[in-house]
């Protein structure tokens, strides 16, 4: 056989240098199938999605910003003296990790603008999370097959407020060291191995010579790098299950109305990511925050009053606020075989987050298993349509802003010069009685919007026209509706109860009795969507009178 007969010509042949470096790589990774595949995927068009595009890029700023001040921050607790440019704090004994911080804000060029730009993006990265997971939460995203998905934001969400936590208290002022103490408290509070963990982590006893250090190793290894794992396998879950999408004519469980990847929504994310770049560097330029220069090095000797941490972490603060030392004559600390058993620092600190993150991680399988639902679902929830769901959230959110709420209640109370007892004793009212009337008033505003969405399918949208038939009636013109927002109002599903069903040897087991207690509770209040017969008619009877109306040339005002 000749050479000529086993050398195939090659089918393609570059014609520039960044061609064939392009064509080498992809000649060994495949990447160009990998690429047309992704860039074939569609994404819908709708605004509240951007809320996790805003997380991601928020996430890439602080790596950028991080990296810059990574090169002029030094972690270490070793004691100095401050000589640099803010006179206020010449010659001021201080650590090292607060002398550098300082330096960074002042003399290094682009410093102080750098370090905002950490902190406005690390406040966006959390909020942005929160927000989208909202989002994913009264629109129904988080059921099948997205359950392991939910969890995985759920675990993003506890990460940024680890690596906000973590940096926040790097620079050893003042306010940091505050936050520390109180976190030092709590873990002395945990029984029989609550002080050996705070020595390990402090490295003696509070503040000891070593969680800066510590703390900074978790800051910018560890938990970005879970950040970034998390993130990955939530695109990844994304893809694999394909997008979301909201109700609309053609628009089912089967298939994604939107733009490809590829090059339109591409585009899009990359002139969105250019415009949270200069939203966070504007705010950065403009807008101080953590003026670390105002509160001094840290002194553990003195209590300082007025300091507040980043809103992530208010709750927490917060509910230690609002837990009462004693009520009455009943004391919430006990000594047991020796050890002091604090329940006044430990339950506000652990109880109402661990029911937070508890209820948050179930929540898809606690519905799944109330609804009896094991259906895939693609399209999302009007939230209005899920009133039961929309008012746990809403009750939920309302428990938290509480307990974030109480974490400033010293300035509550001095800012509108009211008594901080009487500001800690509303707020401890709310703390219970808060969700009960969120759950209530939400649920009932849901489902009388449910009613006013099937009054206007059913009749059309008021134009507020009032004119008179010729035999003296007056009425009011109603305007048809277009069959795009006819869908919107009528294609939903209202489920009523699912009653108990007795299993395979006919027996109603007590945990099916309490499923379907639960069910009556999650669909008994339901307005059914207008159904197609009903629209005929409605549209049939009132067309004659619409006409007239519109012929009518008696109009009254």
């Amino acid at each position: 056989m000749s050479a000529a007969s086993t050398a195939e010509a090659p089918a393609f042949v570059a014609k520039t240098k960044t061609g064939r470096i392009t064509d080498f790589v992809d000649a060994r990774v495949g990447g160009s199938g990998i690429l047309r595949e992704f860039g074939r995927k569609v994404f819908p068009d709708h605004w509240s999605f951007m809320f996790g595009e805003v997380a991601l890029y928020s996430f890439v700023i602080l790596l950028l910003s991080g990296t810059f001040l990574t090169f002029w921050f030094d972690p270490s607790m070793a004691e100095t003296h401050y000589a640099g440019s803010y006179v206020p704090l010449k010659n001021v004994e201080m650590s090292v990790a607060y002398s550098s911080s300082l330096n960074i804000s002042f003399d290094i060029r682009g410093g102080l603008f750098m370090r905002q730009v950490h902190h406005w993006s690390a406040l966006l990265f959390v909020a942005s999370i929160a927000v989208h997971m909202l989002r994913v939460f009264f629109t129904g995203a988080f059921r099948k097959p997205r359950e392991m998905n939910w969890v995985v934001g759920s675990v993003l969400l506890i990460l940024a407020m680890a690596a906000g936590f973590t940096g926040y208290s790097l620079p050893d002022d003042l306010l940091s060291g505050n936050g520390l103490r109180i976190i030092d408290g709590v873990i002395k509070a945990i029984p029989v191995v609550g002080t050996y963990i705070s020595f390990f982590l402090f490295g003696g006893e509070f503040p000891g010579t070593a969680v800066i250090g510590r703390l900074y190793m978790l800051h910018i290894l560890l938990v970005p790098a879970l950040i970034l794992l998390m993130i990955v396998l939530h695109l990844f879950m994304v893809v694999v299950h394909k997008h979301t999408q909201y109700p609309g004519p053609g628009r089912n469980d089967g298939n994604v109305v939107g733009y490809p990847l590829g090059p339109v929504y591409a585009a899009k994310a990359g002139g969105f990511f250019f415009i949270v770049f200069g939203v966070v560097a504007l705010m950065a330029a403009f807008f101080t925050i953590n003026p670390i220069w105002n509160y001094g090095p840290y002194d553990p000797s003195p209590v300082s009053a007025g300091t507040q941490p980043d809103w992530y972490i208010g709750f927490v603060d917060g509910a230690l606020r609002l837990m009462p030392g004693v009520i009455g004559d009943f004391h919430f600390e006990y000594v047991i075989f020796g050890y002091t058993l604090t329940l006044n620092v430990l339950l506000p600190a652990l109880v109402p987050a661990g029911i937070l993150f508890t209820v948050m991680f179930m929540y898809p399988w606690i519905e799944s298993w109330i609804t009896k639902d094991t259906r895939e679902h693609h399209v999302l929830d009007r939230p209005r349509n899920a009133p039961t769901r929309t008012a746990i959230g809403v009750a939920g959110f309302v428990w938290y802003s509480v307990m974030w709420a109480a974490a400033g209640s010293d300035l509550i109370a001095t800012h509108f010069h009211v008594s901080l007892n009487d500001v800690t004793y509303w707020l401890r009212a709310l703390f219970f009685v808060g969700p009960v009337i969120a759950y209530i008033v939400t649920k009932r505003v849901a489902l009388a919007l449910q009613r006013k969405d099937r009054e206007i399918a059913l009749h059309g949208r008021e134009t507020g026209r009032i004119v008179r038939l010729p035999h003296g009636e007056f009425i009011e013109v109603h305007a048809p509706l277009d069959e795009y927002k006819r869908y919107k109002l009528v294609g939903f599903e209202s489920p009523a109860p699912l009653p108990a069903i007795p299993n395979e040897h006919g027996i109603v087991t007590r945990k099916e009795k309490q499923r379907a207690f639960l069910s009556r509770w999650f669909f008994e209040d339901r307005v059914a969507p207008a159904t197609p017969a009903e629209l005929e008619a409605a549209h049939g009877h009132h067309a004659p009178a619409v006409e007239a109306a519109e012929g009518s040339k008696s109009l009254s005002h």
